[in-house]
């Protein structure tokens, strides 16, 4: 098996040299792949892979070799062989809609466990079982107010769960199209003030003092100007945001190189923050670090700037347990953990890549423009957003 992984890297175009892949090798003789294939991965790509431009071929080639080793959340090959081709839906009437049952969290998955024990062949249009195009909880294509989507792809953002393990990549900061827009909207990050030590010849006081001395050399110093301003930047991977790879990409380049930053640091998260953030879009276990270790080590001087569509089911944002990863449900509520940033920092915003005309259409994104100042992902909007983060007074969010 990994002598196939070392040649599907080759024919992916990612240069594995014998040194890389014997290094691996003596990684795996040593034991550090530890237990699970999340850490395999991450061991193998940190030995084989030189440059960030080879992430997406790698991860083509790793998923091609090791794809089915650690299966999805007790969703079958056969279960999504039934899923496919869905069922054209049949929109419902308001009776039809008020009349669906809502379902907690726990009992929705309670009941989606006894239905996948139970079912033994395909279902559409239905209204119990897992299928396509009806008003059953479980399945695609169809409608619930408390769903769990199975299969498929996201349509109306309403399913309350997700069955299978997700996976993103990792926004690119190597993309140059529009970069220089996106630079310039950020050079009001800039905030240069004095400190440190005196080490930077004041030459206008150094004149002024040797004037008083009557031609004695005075020589005086002062600290140098640098940029104070840190930033955290928090997104919102996978799923809706898919559309907005590339604007989100640029957005991550340009911050990754405004050298005039005192710091950076980028975290990923899904649809809405909770217990953990991301280093790794994957949103690995591996590469998770706690919110609340993040609210500890950046203190409230630190500038955070949200990207997101804040569009999701209102029980992701509001309720308990409400992760739409069923293995990540925590009691804390991810508005709660919303508030608790609003809180610690002293300027936080929200930039939102969907066109501003169809926020007051969503619910969730009304509640989150409520807690922080919202601004469009575009030119004029980074410069609204910077400015709120740097200007002598922050922007409040919308009452």
């Amino acid at each position: 098996m990994f002598l196939e992984f070392f040649y599907k890297l080759r024919e992916a175009g990612v240069p594995v040299a014998i040194q890389e892949w014997l290094t691996l090798m003596e990684a795996l003789s040593m034991g550090q792949h530890g237990s699970s294939l999340f850490s395999f991965y991450n061991l193998s790509r940190a030995c084989l892979v030189k440059s960030e431009a080879y992430f997406d071929a790698f991860d083509r080639a790793f998923a091609n070799v090791f794809e089915g080793v650690e299966g999805a959340l007790n969703v079958t090959d056969e279960l999504l062989e039934w899923l496919e081709d869905p069922k054209n839906f049949e929109e419902l009437t308001d009776e039809e809609r008020a009349a669906l049952e809502e379902l907690t969290g726990d009992e929705l998955m309670r009941r989606y466990l006894e239905t996948l024990e139970e079912q033994s062949e395909r279902h559409d249009g239905g209204g119990r079982w897992i299928g396509t195009g009806g008003r059953s909880p479980f399945g695609h294509s169809g409608e619930h107010p408390t769903g769990i989507r199975v299969g498929g792809f996201s349509k109306n953002r309403s399913a309350m769960k997700v069955a299978e393990d997700r996976r993103y990549k990792n926004y690119r900061t190597d993309v140059t199209m529009d970069l220089r827009q996106t630079k310039v909207a950020l050079k009001r990050l800039r905030n240069l003030t004095r400190s440190g030590p005196d080490s930077e010849l004041d030459l206008d006081q150094t004149v002024d003092e040797t004037c008083k001395n009557a031609g004695e050399i005075e020589l005086v110093f002062r600290p140098e100007r640098r940029n104070n301003v840190r930033v955290l930047l928090l997104m919102d991977v996978g799923g809706t945001m898919d559309p907005y790879f590339r604007p989100v990409s640029r957005l991550l380049t340009a911050l990754h190189e405004e050298r005039g930053l005192r710091d950076f640091r980028p975290y990923y998260f899904h649809n809405c923050l909770y217990e953990n953030v991301y280093e790794d879009a994957f949103l690995f276990q591996d590469s998770s670090v706690p919110t609340g270790e993040l609210l500890r080590k950046y203190n409230e001087t630190w500038n955070v700037i949200f990207v997101g569509d804040a569009a999701m089911h209102p029980h992701e944002l509001v309720g308990r347990r409400g992760n739409i990863n069923p293995r990540l449900e925590s009691e804390t509520s991810g508005l709660d953990w919303l508030l608790r940033v609003r809180s610690h920092f002293e300027r936080v915003v929200w930039i939102n890549p969907e066109p501003p005309a169809q926020w007051p259409g969503t619910q969730t994104t009304n509640a989150i423009g409520k807690v922080f100042p919202m601004f469009h992902l575009s030119v004029d909007g980074i410069e609204e957003a910077v400015s709120a983060l740097v200007g002598s007074r922050p922007v409040q969010a919308a009452s």
